[in-house]
């Protein structure tokens, strides 16, 4: 985490929603703007401790990588594990904020987020999102499914949808 990430996360109050997704949504701008993708920020949680565990935006990391992958792999490398034994390390009270859902499908062929969600197993709790996946690139997106089914929960944190949209979209072209 950068150290304005850091000084940021100390000042959220266990449980402000709100919060953590004005977080998450600080580090979707970090992302740079491109017609193929959206901007999105991603925010682990210890909901026991209220330590933010990692954070992570789309392309931080080298790839295509998406902002819920970029957490991941910083927490298995912090771990020591590889990303798909994550839910052998990580505690029992793990939440995401995430600003845009989840993706169910990846046009490039990589492990969808949804998929990397689940592969964690019971860990994760919750899943917080600020918007639900526009249909630009994968028209349904079955995330919220796939969760609900898995009972992990899915709550949407509304309020910044707007701003939200904004930095996500930024590089697509706008329709007239």
């Amino acid at each position: 985490m950068t150290e304005s990430t850091s000084h940021l996360a100390e000042k959220i109050e266990a449980e402000n929603h709100q919060s953590y997704m004005k977080l998450a949504l600080s580090l979707a701008t970090k992302s740079p703007p491109k017609p193929t993708n959206y901007r999105v920020g991603a925010v682990v949680v210890d909901t026991a401790t209220n330590e933010i565990l990692a954070t992570g935006y789309t392309l931080e990391l080298p790839g295509n990588t998406h902002a819920e992958q970029c957490c991941f792999e910083k927490l298995a490398e912090k771990h020591g594990v590889p990303a798909s034994r994550l839910g052998e390390v990580l505690s029992e009270s793990i939440v995401l904020y995430t600003t845009v859902e989840p993706c169910s499908q990846r046009l490039s062929g990589n492990l969808p987020c949804v998929d990397r969600i689940l592969a964690i197993g019971d860990r994760i709790k919750t899943v917080y999102v600020g918007v639900y996946e526009p249909e630009k690139f994968v028209s349904v997106n079955s995330s919220k499914q796939k969760l609900e089914d898995a009972g992990i929960g899915f709550v949407h944190v509304g309020g910044l949808e707007k701003e939200i949209l904004a930095v996500a979209t930024a590089g697509h072209e706008k329709s007239t």
